[in-house]
């Protein structure tokens, strides 16, 4: 069982599982009439319209490295919102959850910290699993200042995502104009039951090319992994440029870009 640690004065929450450390910025502005019908609440009750998980953006998570993250819910209350508690809801029963007290009567302010691999003398055992990778829920509980509350189960959601890498290298260098030039590369994601990144198999993964002079890469081709994580393909040298993979993620695993290796074309 981990446990939250909450900075120097401020009120502390309790967790339920693992991999996660202090506070969810939670920002509680106004909703409308049209919220609180649908919410099935009563005239005087608190509304909650909506949550935000890091910005909008996937959480994406490697080995070694503290991800750290914001929850926003918004709502509103006559009285002011005076408590909220925000579960975070794993696809194979992960849970994770914070409780705080509003600093003011529209803000409450704490933060999720997540790591796959545990630092070391870390006194919180850290239980994220491959298998908690995927589609993530929200779950709110505000109270008002005037007693008054509401539950919002699923008012939002999130991926929480295994980090990838990819690696490219295009050779000869430097080939003849018109002769062939063999990209290879290797995908690899991170594996939270070994703490290694591992080949990613059986995946797409694009070529891209970007001509000397420009900023714009062009997909060339779409190649899928080995079962090792390996990619190879072979292309025809038509001019100077950099040559890379590009893998726009899965449901499971956060996207990977390569940097460009950069071919000298010779007429």
């Amino acid at each position: 069982m981990s446990r939250f640690v909450a900075p120097s004065g401020d009120r502390q929450g309790t967790a339920s599982r693992g991999v996660v450390v202090g506070v969810v910025a939670v920002l509680l502005a106004g909703a409308g009439a049209s919220a609180e019908a649908a919410s099935g609440t009563t005239p005087g009750d608190p509304v909650l319209s909506g949550a935000t998980v890091n910005s909008g953006h996937d959480v994406i998570v490697g080995i070694t490295h503290d991800v750290v993250f914001p929850v926003t819910v918004t709502g509103s209350d006559d009285s002011g919102l005076a408590f909220v508690d925000v579960d975070l809801k794993g696809p194979h029963g992960g849970f994770y959850t914070t409780d705080a007290f509003c600093e003011t009567a529209t803000a409450c302010t704490t933060v999720f910290t997540v790591n796959a691999h545990p630092a070391p003398g870390s006194d919180d055992p850290v239980d994220l699993a491959n298998a908690d990778a995927g589609t993530w829920s929200v779950d709110a509980l505000a109270e008002a200042a005037d007693g008054g509350s509401v539950f919002a189960p699923g008012i939002g959601s999130f991926g929480l995502k295994r980090a990838a890498r990819l690696t490219v290298d295009a050779a000869p260098e430097p080939v003849a104009k018109g002769a062939r030039i063999t990209v290879t590369g290797k995908l690899v994601r991170a594996n939270w039951d070994t703490y290694r990144y591992a080949g990613y198999a059986g995946r797409a993964v694009k070529l891209q090319f970007r001509p000397k002079g420009s900023s714009t890469y062009t997909t060339v081709s779409t190649v899928n992994t080995s079962s090792t994580g390996t990619l190879r393909t072979t292309v025809k040298a038509v001019k100077d440029g950099y040559w890379r993979w590009n893998f726009t993620g899965s449901a499971t695993t956060g996207p990977a870009k390569a940097t460009g290796d950069y071919v000298d074309v010779r007429s």
